[in-house]
């Protein structure tokens, strides 16, 4: 990364212990300790895709924040720029997984390392060179310096000419709609590339998904991405519409396919791939993703990926409207 990075995230990590495979998190015993953060799982599923990215953000000076750090560079995530706090830990989520039911995830995180993070940590040269920058809506959520720091990396990004991602990724314990509707709407108003739930595009804007693409299409956004209920997603620009169906895989652990999904899509983007073939590289990933435990064991190499879209060829193709 001589000339820097490709790509730049920021956001919380944290130290994640998931129960073993259909165990109930009240009754597991065995843990298996892993990495988990939506920025951090989007770094690390560009990093294995042959991008040069780098991490941003705060851990504590403790066991956790160490394995975290230590995790990213195993995947040749840059965490020079990363702060280890002496005072604050780091994050922990604990949950299970089943395919058939819902998540049981708890949360860790109040106090931690990464809701201290402030707009003066974050430095112009953390973002030059970059092309892109990619958020969520989490970190800004954390705390109001966190939220300020967020602005302040898109300023930078924007001063840098990179373009700027942003995923709301709405967690509701982290805060009401109100606040997730203040604190995360802006951000997304100013992404050139918006990545989102259905729900969430309604929870943000107050309005049907389609209208709120209509709407960030008028304003900053190049590409708005709809992920729908059913696991199709729809890439809405300009120019038309393209709509990608799921892979039908047998699923292990569904945590971590939005992030997979994103790193698979933005990818592809910066490749210089049409949003139609961008779409079916981001359901690809995604699908390999869920097919492993964890949030970031599937994410594949490039040539992994390549391999399962030729297996893939003749079916689930997008369709242009």
């Amino acid at each position: 990364m001589a000339n820097g990075p490709e790509v730049v995230t920021c956001g919380e990590a944290m130290l994640l212990l998931l129960a073993d495979p259909g165990v109930p998190l009240d009754r597991a015993v065995h843990f298996r300790r892993s990495v988990a953060g939506a920025e951090s799982n989007v770094a690390v599923g560009l990093a294995r895709l042959g991008h040069g990215v780098r991490w941003l953000g705060r851990v504590g000076a403790d066991p956790a924040g160490e394995a975290v750090l230590r995790e990213l560079r195993a995947d040749c995530v840059d965490v020079g720029h990363a702060i280890v706090d002496d005072h604050a830990p780091t994050g922990l989520l604990m949950r299970d997984s089943h395919p058939h039911r819902a998540i049981d995830v708890q949360y860790y995180r109040m106090g931690s390392a990464a809701s201290r993070l402030t707009p003066e940590q974050i430095r112009p040269e953390s973002v030059e060179g970059a092309r892109l920058l990619h958020l969520s809506g989490i970190t800004p959520m954390l705390s109001p310096t966190a939220a300020a720091a967020s602005r302040r990396l898109v300023e930078l990004a924007r001063a840098a000419g990179a373009q700027v991602s942003f995923d709301p990724n709405v967690r509701h314990k982290l805060g009401g709609a109100a606040q997730w509707t203040q604190t995360a709407g802006p951000l997304m108003r100013e992404a050139d590339i918006v990545l989102a739930g259905e729900d969430e595009l309604e929870l943000l804007t107050s309005q049907s998904a389609d209208k709120a693409a209509e709407e960030l299409l008028g304003g900053a956004a190049r590409e708005v991405v709809i992920k729908h209920p059913d696991h199709s997603a729809t890439v809405r620009t300009a120019e038309g519409s393209w709509r990608q169906a799921p892979h039908a895989v047998p699923v292990v652990d569904p945590i971590g396919a939005g992030d997979a999904f994103a790193a698979g899509y933005l990818s592809a983007r910066l490749r210089g791939l049409p949003e139609e073939r961008a779409l079916a590289e981001a359901a690809c990933v995604a699908s390999l993703v869920v097919q492993a435990a964890t949030d970031t064991d599937g994410l594949p190499t490039a040539a992994a990926r390549d391999r399962a879209l030729a297996r893939a060829a003749g079916g689930g193709d997008g369709v242009h409207r």
